[in-house]
């Protein structure tokens, strides 16, 4: 199968969206599929070899956060000979309402399309205000995924539409035979926890985890916290308590999962916008305890508590709480590393990619067998 897949968020700052197409698109072409990725870059960018850039990106406000798109003239054209070029018997479009690459494809293409929705948002004005513009694009979509719920449910508010949930895939033992570091190692003495996030986003929450150090270290005064991702901690951020925080900057992936590996507990503050959680699989995978803040995507992926601790969403003396509880309750904490290091694999690459592949089969052959006057619009099915 010919297999398009269009990421509207820049290779040149990898996030979540990216990493998930670069997987799937790994996992499709170990299974035997010719695929092809278009998505904005840098030309000085490094990429795969099956990824086609549509040159330099504009940053924008989005969802909490700010994401590279690429829009206009140019990127349409650059679209287009990709579309003409590639004649997919797929094309499957990831996030295509921003203003980016998946809203160019969606308005260019024709055929069998799927779309994956991923962010989660409970009020949005803008996509609100651009839901009658979107109708008619919409309608080409045969096959809609949602990675969660919460993305399931935005959609659902946002666009009028339906979605079969298909979550985020982990390489689980990657991270599972992750060597650790003993610099990253923690003791009964000197615990270590992990932070992983974009440090200057607020809604990843560092800021909730550092104004709950003073509790923590009351009660765990030797404990270390390891702090990764790009961004700057301000020294008045890190207050009295700078000598507790390890910044180590932006990490590899590699490096990432020996970090999660070396840990005694993942710590996740995040205030809101999460839609799954992918972090908080791959800490799982690795056999990290995990705590991590009450948003719906988190409890799901934690099954409500059963195999990490969740807290008040944005409450310092609550994720104090969590974590003395955690660190203090080796053998429970160990017991739900174990149980989240089983659940994972419902998530592992293996399994996700045979769920979007039925979806491919099905939008394919409908395809094949519909007419166009008579299909069934799918927020409608």
């Amino acid at each position: 199968m010919r297999i398009g897949i269009v990421c509207p968020y820049s290779f040149d700052v990898p996030g979540g969206v990216q990493f998930h197409v670069r997987d799937l698109a790994g996992a499709l072409i170990s299974r035997g599929h010719e695929v092809s990725v278009l998505a904005p870059a840098d030309s000085d960018t490094p990429v795969p070899d099956y990824v086609v850039t549509t040159g330099r990106s504009v940053p924008v406000h989005y969802n909490g956060s700010v994401a590279r798109l690429a829009f206009g003239p140019m990127a349409a054209a650059r679209t287009r000979r990709w579309l003409a070029d590639g004649e997919f018997n797929v094309l499957h479009i990831h996030e295509p309402m921003p203003p980016s690459l998946g809203l160019l494809a969606l308005w260019i293409a024709d055929g069998p399309i799927v779309a994956t929705f991923h962010s989660a948002q409970t009020h949005s004005r803008a996509m609100s205000v651009a839901r009658p513009f979107m109708r008619s694009p919409l309608e080409k979509i045969r096959g809609a995924i949602a990675v969660s719920e919460d993305a399931r449910r935005t959609l659902v508010d946002h666009a009028g539409g339906d979605a079969v949930i298909i979550p985020n895939g982990v390489h689980v033992n990657a991270f599972a035979q992750a060597t650790p570091r003993e610099e990253w190692r923690g003791t009964a003495e000197r615990p270590t926890v992990a932070f992983l996030g974009r440090l200057d986003e607020p809604r990843k929450g560092l800021d909730v985890l550092l104004r709950a150090l003073p509790d923590i270290r009351a009660a765990v005064p030797g404990l270390r916290v390891l702090v990764a991702g790009r961004g700057e901690v301000g020294a008045k951020a890190l207050g009295a308590h700078a000598d507790a925080v390890e910044v180590l900057g932006p990490v590899t992936e590699e490096a990432k999962g020996s970090l999660l590996a070396s840990v005694d507990l993942y710590v996740a503050p995040h205030t809101g916008g999460e839609s799954f959680g992918i972090v908080l699989v791959e800490a799982m995978s690795a056999g990290a305890g995990v705590v991590a803040s009450d948003l719906g995507a988190f409890r799901r992926v934690l099954d409500d508590g059963a195999l990490g601790t969740v807290f008040a969403t944005g409450d310092p003396a609550a994720l104090a709480r969590a974590i003395i509880g955690r660190l203090h309750d080796r053998p429970g904490t160990q017991d739900l590393a174990r149980a989240a290091a089983e659940a994972v694999w419902r998530y592992d690459w293996s399994s996700v990619v045979s769920q979007i592949l039925a979806v491919y089969e099905t939008v394919a052959v409908g395809h094949v067998e519909e007419d166009r006057s008579t299909r069934g619009r799918w927020w409608e099915r």
